[in-house]
């Protein structure tokens, strides 16, 4: 028999690892998370970049603001905490319409000429925005006790009507000077602030001027309102 040990006769080579140091497995952790801290930080950023662009754009660059039909409320005025009443009975406190468009029309209960066709142009603009229609409301604040017009009725199925004393809404919204409140069209953006007044008494050519106002907005803030309510 050979002395001499054959390959496979060979002893075992053993390998012994450093096991790694407490202080290099936290540095390790830590570096993983900081890793992911910024990952999430930057898909934050992706997200929210859209809406602060488009808020950034109607609020502080306004580029086409001088082109304007309606007239641009400053400073802005906020929904006041004021509680009003539904058609139907229920209390309706004005903060709870924010998150979307409004467009506000003024007007006693008993609705004349010029409330019912103010009234018609509200739904008639609303319903000319087509597919974005869900992202305003029309909404009548009657301001008086007066039990409303049985003639407007029928058109209001899709209309917000709240009942708020005109004293009230007088702390709130203002005319032009030598107009009373229910001469004008209001338009409140989703943060819940007034922020245009359009021109009294407008007819059906002034209310393409209105439409044009609304579109125009509605592009700018498509990332912060909700539609539908």
């Amino acid at each position: 028999m050979s002395s001499a040990l054959s390959s496979d006769d060979s002893p075992l080579g053993l390998t012994v690892h450093t096991l790694p140091q407490p202080q290099e497995v936290a540095a390790a952790q830590l570096g993983r998370t900081t890793a992911g801290r910024w990952k999430m930080l930057a898909v934050l950023v992706v997200c929210l970049a859209p809406v602060v662009a488009s808020y950034l754009t109607f609020y502080v660059v306004r580029p086409e603001g001088r082109r304007n039909f309606g007239e641009l409320i400053e400073p802005q005025r906020a929904l006041p905490d004021l509680v009003g009443i539904s058609l139907d009975g229920k209390s309706v406190n004005l903060r709870e319409l924010k998150d979307q468009w409004l467009l506000v029309s003024v007007a006693p209960g008993a609705c004349d000429e010029q409330c019912a066709r103010h009234l018609y142009m509200q739904r008639q603009l609303r319903e000319g925005l087509g597919k974005e229609k869900d992202r305003l409301d029309w909404v009548w604040l009657v301001s008086d006790a007066a039990p409303v017009a049985q003639s407007v009725q029928p058109a209001l199925k899709e209309a917000t009507v709240i009942r708020v004393p005109q004293a009230e809404l007088a702390k709130w919204l203002q005319p032009q000077a030598g107009h009373e409140l229910q001469d004008h069209l209001y338009l409140v953006d989703p943060m819940g602030k007034w922020m245009m007044r359009f021109p009294a008494r407008i007819d059906a050519q002034a209310a393409v001027n209105v439409r044009r106002d609304l579109d125009r907005l509605l592009r700018a803030s498509v990332h912060w309102d909700k539609a539908g309510r």
